[in-house]
């Protein structure tokens, strides 16, 4: 067993060698900017020192020190965020010894998707080619599936990779539908109701079990013992991070956001297909949501063929914080290039343009937590950026360079390998 999964990994390793520390300042000259926070820069040009954004502008001054990239017809963008995927945890899904992303048990906050993370997965290159530079990389199996972490896509290990952790807890909130026609010949409606106030009781039980923990450890407890489960909850019981809860369904998302109302806990949704019909309750209690429903078919039959298109733009008009991600299935982990499209998908059904590439960086960073270092071109940011031939936006555009904490990032993937193979094939 040993040797086939190191057969597999062997495989389908990427062979890229992850980029050095950046040696001398580099100036992206005379292109067009999407700085996000500020407005686009026409004929602008922006410097970056050590990782970091230093000059951003129409009017600054080439040193003798600097590198200089001509970018002249071209556009640069901030990294763009997925927000939720198996990136690194997953590799075929077929082969169960490549995936990472599921944990035995209900409950196991403790799992860390940064300490399973593969740099050197196949996907990555694919994802990053198309300017996904980070990815929320999180865990999925049980009620509360493990930690999340920020991962940068580049890097030799999963410590290089970390950007941060750990972003949240993740919990799959469970179905509080009616069962259909089909389930109800397998199970009655009682057992099915039976069946959700079980599932949250558990989980209550589990908060009560961990906030007792929290009480024994503060209070330095003859009765403490230490347990890896419940210690991973303190950063959630604390209010340090939040709860990230799956949910889609008019009936999920309401219950769980009195769920955690009750629990005195900071959450976020994650999937949100029924978002758009709960706006007044999102906005009053302050809850973020990452929207992954952009390319999914309607919920019911009285919906518009639309509704999932339009959703991001029915949010941004009631003035509830979102950002747009990829599907968190980690059958669309393969395809995470996708995500600008995603955007453009509801750009064509309502949302600006601008606020549409705004949801896939500095929306997303705010949401993660680290929009004071990423998601926009500012000076004192994170130097994580692409340069492309169009808008990203557009199908038809390319990225061309990419940087991630001012480290040149090779932008070769299987994809494009296979491509110049069968070129020559006929």
């Amino acid at each position: 067993m040993i040797r086939l999964f190191l057969f597999i990994n062997l495989i389908f390793a990427s062979s890229q060698i992850p980029a050095s520390q950046q040696e001398r300042p580099i100036v992206i000259k005379d292109a067009t900017i999407f700085t996000i926070s500020n407005g686009i820069i026409e004929k602008g040009s922006l410097r970056f020192k050590d990782g970091v954004i230093t000059d951003i502008g129409t009017n600054i001054f080439i040193l003798e020190e600097d590198s200089v990239i001509n970018a002249e017809g071209k556009q640069v963008f901030p990294g763009l965020i997925s927000s939720g995927s198996t990136l690194g945890l997953q590799e075929i899904g077929a082969v169960r010894a490549t995936r990472d992303y599921e944990e035995v048990g209900m409950f196991n906050p403790n799992v860390r998707s940064n300490a399973s993370y593969n740099p050197d997965s196949e996907l990555i290159p694919v994802s990053r080619s198309n300017g996904i530079l980070l990815a929320l990389s999180i865990p999925r199996s049980g009620r509360i599936s493990g930690t999340s972490s920020l991962m940068m896509l580049g890097g030799w290990t999963w410590e290089d990779a970390t950007f941060k952790h750990p972003v949240g807890v993740h919990l799959f909130w469970p179905n509080m539908d009616k069962p259909s026609k089909k389930e109800r010949k397998k199970k009655t409606n009682k057992n099915q109701k039976e069946h959700r106030i079980v599932a949250i009781e558990e989980l209550d039980k589990f908060i009560k079990t961990a906030r007792s923990y929290k009480q024994l450890k503060e209070n330095l407890s003859s009765s403490y013992k230490h347990n890896l489960r419940l210690d991973a909850m303190l950063p959630v019981l604390n209010g340090d991070i939040p709860f990230f809860i799956h949910a889609n369904s008019v009936s999920q998302i309401e219950s769980a956001i009195y769920w955690a109302e009750r629990q005195n806990l900071r959450i976020i949704i994650v999937g949100g297909k029924d978002s758009w019909r709960l706006t007044d309750l999102l906005v009053s209690k302050g809850i973020s949501i990452i929207y992954t429903q952009t390319l999914t078919t309607p919920h019911r039959r009285f919906e518009d063929f639309d509704q999932s298109y339009k959703t991001p733009f029915q949010l941004l008009k009631a003035g509830v914080q979102f950002c747009i991600s990829n599907s968190e299935s980690p059958f669309q982990t393969p395809h995470l290039r996708n995500l600008p499209y995603y955007a453009s998908k509801a750009a064509s059904y309502g949302l600006p343009w601008d606020e549409a590439l705004r949801s896939i960086t500095l929306s997303a960073a705010e949401i993660l937590g680290v929009d004071n270092k990423l998601g926009s071109l500012e000076v004192g940011k994170h130097a994580t950026l692409f340069i492309s031939d169009g808008n990203i936006l557009d199908i038809r555009a390319n990225v061309e360079m990419a940087f991630i904490n001012g480290r040149a990032i090779d932008l070769s993937d299987r994809h494009k390998l296979l491509y110049e193979k069968y070129k020559q094939k006929y």
